[in-house]
């Protein structure tokens, strides 16, 4: 590698490679070079930590700046300890969103850009927020959900910042989820008859009738179902890509006759089948009101949506479907198809799940005639 003593002349000298990038080590300070592009980029780099650490593209810092840059981070390892950065909240936040964004699925950056936005500062810096005013701010949210989601999307902010070593201290830490307990709730043959023909009241909007109905019969999440498009249905299957699934896989699974017939009249060209009012790229999201009228309306009172999942696979189970064809259904990856099952046993057992579909559909056909 070669040495040799930086300075703005030499700087603007050094030869590019023909191929890849070439590095040029400071005579004057150990670990510290520039790296050259074979278009001519020269970047700052120090070697430290068994690593190349990027500081700077030069002509956006100077050569001064840079040395003196991997002076600090020397003798911050040296000493064991780090200076965090003099940053504002807003900046590391939107830092820290541009990364998840690149990351992770569409739906959890969504989610984390809302919570930070909605209970967190919109100005001052980042090492000003204290545990207190932390706890303060999420203490102010009365759903429990809310709270939990909040909480924890502080705890991958901080923690975050904390490795970015934009803090020293993370506020969240000794902060706890509140602990709810395990929903049961599994719903009667009246209470599902009940629920299935006020989902066919005018009253309601006519997205949600027909995503009550298809969670009914499908046993999938709500966010799944609001967010189906019309290229995931093909004929009498459903595939959802991973980007729409909450473990982050596909998930194909057969459509019963109810199913198709619902999903034939919901069917547009192309896009979202149950966009949100005025918002064509928006799955419907209109949850709250339109849950509470179709509690009015059906008399089923103290259950939620996620019961109709947990109320079709107990209905498969009682019907003497094995339940591995019912994780399979439900997009499961534990228990029987977990662990090394699930790495080796690739399997998908789809007559046994069209038999399941067909067998619950045809149960809920003659639930609505008696």
């Amino acid at each position: 590698m070669p040495r040799t003593a930086l300075n703005d002349l030499k700087l603007r000298s050094l030869p590019s490679p023909e191929k890849g990038q070439r590095d040029y080590w400071d005579t004057s300070l150990r670990g510290f070079g520039v790296r050259v592009s074979q278009g001519g980029t020269r970047t700052f780099v120090l070697n430290i930590d068994n690593g190349r650490r990027t500081i700077g593209r030069y002509g956006v810092i100077s050569l001064s700046e840079a040395r003196t840059e991997a002076k600090r981070i020397l003798a911050e390892r040296t000493l064991g300890h780090v200076r965090p950065q003099n940053i504002s909240f807003v900046q590391a936040r939107d830092l820290f969103l541009q990364e998840k964004q690149a990351t992770r699925r569409p739906s959890t950056y969504k989610g984390l850009k809302r919570f930070l936005y909605l209970y967190f500062p919109s100005r001052g810096l980042l090492n000003e927020l204290t545990h207190a005013e932390v706890e303060r701010r999420v203490g102010r949210i009365k759903a429990p959900s809310e709270k939990n989601h909040a909480i924890a999307a502080a705890k991958v902010f901080f923690t975050w910042c904390v490795k970015k070593r934009h803090l020293t201290d993370n506020p969240t830490v000794g902060l706890s989820l509140i602990s709810r307990p395990s929903r049961s709730r599994v719903l009667s043959d009246d209470e599902l008859k009940s629920i299935w023909v006020a989902s066919s009241d005018l009253d309601l909007p006519q997205h949600f009738r027909t995503i009550v109905k298809l969670l009914m019969l499908t046993g999938q999440r709500r966010g799944e179902i609001a967010g189906l498009r019309s290229d995931h249905i093909s004929n009498d299957k459903c595939t959802l890509p991973s980007t729409h699934t909450k473990n982050g896989r596909d998930h194909t699974f057969p459509l019963g006759a109810l199913s198709i017939a619902l999903l034939s009249a919901a069917s547009t060209p192309e896009g979202l089948l149950f966009p949100a009012r005025g918002r064509v790229n928006t799955p419907f999201n209109g949850w709250g009101k339109s849950k509470a009228l179709l509690d009015e309306i059906s008399g089923v009172t103290d259950w939620t949506l996620h019961d109709l999942r947990r109320t079709f696979a107990t209905g498969l189970a009682e019907m003497g479907t094995p339940i591995h064809v019912v994780e399979k259904l439900l997009n499961h990856i534990s228990g029987t198809t977990g662990g090394l099952v699930g790495v080796y046993q690739r399997h998908q057992y789809w007559p046994e799940q069209v038999q399941a579909v067909t067998a619950w559909d045809s149960r809920l056909q003659q639930l609505l005639k008696d």
